[in-house]
């Protein structure tokens, strides 16, 4: 090797973490975000912060969630004409594959929608994208359908036994070695009438589309405890869990693809977490594609009567920002930012890492000194830094009318 091959090679060292970022911000990433029924579609443009729409779709019902098959070419969503929470049940509920144009994002039907029994709240892919797992809140349960060999939604997959989805099944993923499945079941807060419903992690082995009952994780068998949303570390061991009605972020270990039922770290998610002014519920976990930061949604949307209005009570609408110690995993937090505006249901990072956008489902009217103004539903978008830290560049507003906005996601072309 002569001086200059060398000292290329050392400068191409050096020069390859600002390489791949630059690659990572070129490539084309289409944001997806519904009101309603409405899948609505746009590109991202890094540099200057911008969603610019370029069209829509329609769907059976409302759009409960989505997912992209593995080879980022086909795009999952789940949709139900019930309402949210313990509301009234509907009778249209589906999974409906769209195909994604890879120069474009472009959405185009896949085959034919395949029927759910009741409202799907959340849905993934396993690993490979060869079958779609799908939770349901009420009542709670987990169904696994094959994906066709055309990517089509397919059949169920006939389980061996019962599965134990607990209460309110909130979210499902599966590990990153594709050989567990994780069903986060929030359980319900107790009130004057009815006592606590506990929350549980279940947890499952998993082949091939095949479920077995493996273990429970539940501190205190399930008391105080409301997960709602978990997300994996990309490189390292460790998985953070979302507590939604106690505003706390743990950390669990895991030792060759299980997870560990002890809580290694507890944080909390609120910057004051002794002035709840209203109800405050946690929401979306996302841990940044470089593994070195982590962020969490802090959402609270209570009213008061204020002039024959309803207005908003007060709380926090935020992003809390974590750093992540790279030998232990826990997570230390370095800032809390609002939303501008109430209830960030979701959100999503892109995959360069330099861009978050925060969903918010619902206009809420706002008491300003002696006025009341509505603050719309729409999506906030913020920087990253180099240090993880965000700042605000733009919000877009929606009129959804009697819809809501319910999911948001971006998927790389």
């Amino acid at each position: 090797m002569n001086r200059i091959t060398f000292l290329s090679l050392i400068a191409g060292s050096l020069a390859a973490p600002q390489i791949v970022e630059a690659a990572q911000s070129a490539q084309k990433v289409a944001l997806y975000a519904n009101v309603g029924n409405e899948l609505i579609h746009y590109d991202v443009d890094v540099d200057k912060a911008e969603l610019i729409r370029k069209g829509s779709v329609k769907l059976p019902a409302s759009v409960q969630y989505a997912w992209p098959h593995a080879s980022r070419r086909y795009l999952y969503v789940a949709t139900s004409s019930s309402a949210s929470g313990y509301g009234p049940a509907g009778t249209e509920h589906h999974v409906t594959a769209f195909r994604i144009d890879p120069a474009t994002g472009a959405l185009t039907q896949h085959g034919e929608p395949i029927k759910l029994p009741t409202r799907p709240i959340h849905m993934t892919t396993d690993i490979p994208s060869e079958n779609i797992l799908v939770a349901f809140n009420t009542p709670s349960a987990l169904r696994v359908y094959r994906i066709n060999k055309d990517v089509t939604p397919g059949e169920e997959v006939k389980q061996p036994g019962p599965i134990d989805a607990a209460i309110f099944a909130h979210q499902v993923r599966v590990t990153p070695d594709n050989k567990h499945v994780v069903l986060v079941a929030r359980g319900n807060e107790g009130t004057k009438e009815k006592p606590e419903d506990p929350g549980f992690l279940k947890v499952y082995e998993y082949n091939n589309g095949v479920l077995s009952n493996l273990t429970t994780i539940a501190p205190d068998s399930g008391r105080n405890f409301g997960p709602r949303h978990l997300d994996f570390h990309p490189t390292k061991p460790w998985m953070y869990l979302l507590i939604e009605t106690q505003n706390k972020m743990y950390t669990y270990k895991m030792d060759g693809g299980k997870i560990q039922p002890d809580i290694a770290y507890r944080a909390d998610t609120l910057l004051e977490p002794n002035n709840i002014r209203a109800r405050q519920a946690a929401s979306a976990v996302h841990v940044h594609p470089n593994g070195r930061f982590l962020y969490g949604s802090n959402r609270a949307q209570e009213t008061v009567d204020y002039q024959g209005r309803k207005v908003f009570k007060g709380g926090e609408n935020s992003i809390v920002v974590y750093e992540i110690n790279q030998t232990t995993g826990e997570p230390k937090p370095i800032q809390h930012i609002e939303t501008r505006a109430i209830h960030p249901r979701t959100f999503h990072i892109h995959p360069s890492g330099r861009l978050l956008v925060a969903q918010h489902n619902l206009p809420v009217d706002v008491r300003e000194g002696d006025a009341v103004k509505t603050v719309p539903a729409g999506l906030s978008v913020f920087r990253i830094g180099d240090d993880g830290k965000l700042t605000f560049v733009r919000k877009y507003d929606f009129d959804v009318g009697k819809s809501a906005m319910w999911w948001m996601g971006m998927v790389p072309l």
